[in-house]
């Protein structure tokens, strides 16, 4: 077959995608702006006035100020032997190596599932068991199997990516429009071209959002997997600060993670506008 002959006869479908009626998601923009951030002032508002006025003791609740000082303080000084910058470093480190593992991982599987009956019937069970355990619960036999280095933190955080992103291209594969594929294959081509030009175009943006919520999970993991004889790592900050009640420091680390994982959804929403820039246009 002709690769140029079949990738022409599927190409209508993109632009016809890409020229949908999307008109009002630009317009309501910033209206969502404004409003998430008068949501968020009135937040920090209500907050700094609970701790003007003593609603709340400072002990428990210190004040935005005292949260904005612990953070120049923490990045320019450090807190436990370490810099703000170099637990955010060690986080995002151990964040990261468990995305490329699990991804790595879970992409294939996530194939086998969606376009094969075998596939799917010797993963489907061993995802549906990992998916609704706690990676808490895995904690104590991955520190008996693997120890308390540096794996056993980038495992605890894999675990929790993998079943996201696994059942996300599971979902995009068996997702992919039919007439796509009739019409590739009766161009001819063969099964490896219907997956390098059919399948994997088709389920890209199901594997980003996956790998969105996976990376959500991660972050959400990080802390208890930061437990295991960390060193640095914003987890490990917080813990040590929480042992001490440093409560300006425990609420300036949450809010460094929070920030982060904003940052990090926002990057991946670009990439996948760039990337897929027919997603959703239907």
């Amino acid at each position: 077959m002709s690769l140029d002959l079949a990738e022409a006869a599927l190409a209508p479908s993109r632009p016809a995608e890409r020229a949908g009626p999307t008109k009002a998601a630009p317009r309501n923009r910033p209206v969502v702006a404004i409003t998430a951030a008068l949501t968020i002032a009135s937040l920090v508002l209500a907050w700094a006035i609970a701790s003007h006025f003593q609603l709340v003791s400072a002990l428990f609740l210190p004040s935005p100020v005292a949260v904005g000082k612990a953070f120049v303080t923490v990045a320019r000084d450090g807190f436990v032997d370490a810099t703000l910058w170099q637990h955010l470093a060690a986080s995002l480190g151990r964040v990261f190596a468990a995305l490329v593992g699990a991804t790595l991982i879970a992409v294939p599987i996530g194939f086998a599932i969606g376009s094969s009956a075998v596939g799917r019937g010797t993963f489907d069970p061993i995802i549906e068991f990992l998916r609704p355990i706690p990676p808490l619960a895995y904690l104590p036999l991955v520190i008996i199997w693997f120890g308390i280095g540096e794996p056993s933190k980038i495992l605890i955080i894999g675990i929790a990516m993998l079943a996201p992103i696994v059942i996300s291209t599971a979902t995009g594969v068996k997702g992919v429009d039919a007439d796509r594929l009739n019409a590739a294959r009766s161009l001819g081509a063969t099964r490896r071209q219907l997956l390098r030009h059919v399948i994997l175009p088709g389920s890209l943006p199901a594997i980003l959002t996956g790998i969105r919520i996976a990376l959500g999970a991660g972050w959400s993991t990080l802390v208890a997997a930061e437990l295991v004889a960390a060193s640095r790592g914003l987890g490990f900050m917080i813990q040590s600060a929480a042992q001490f009640l440093v409560t300006d420091v425990v609420l300036m680390g949450i809010l460094v993670i929070a920030a982060v994982a904003f940052a990090l959804e926002a990057v991946l929403r670009w990439i996948e506008r760039r990337l897929v820039p027919w997603a959703g246009k239907s």
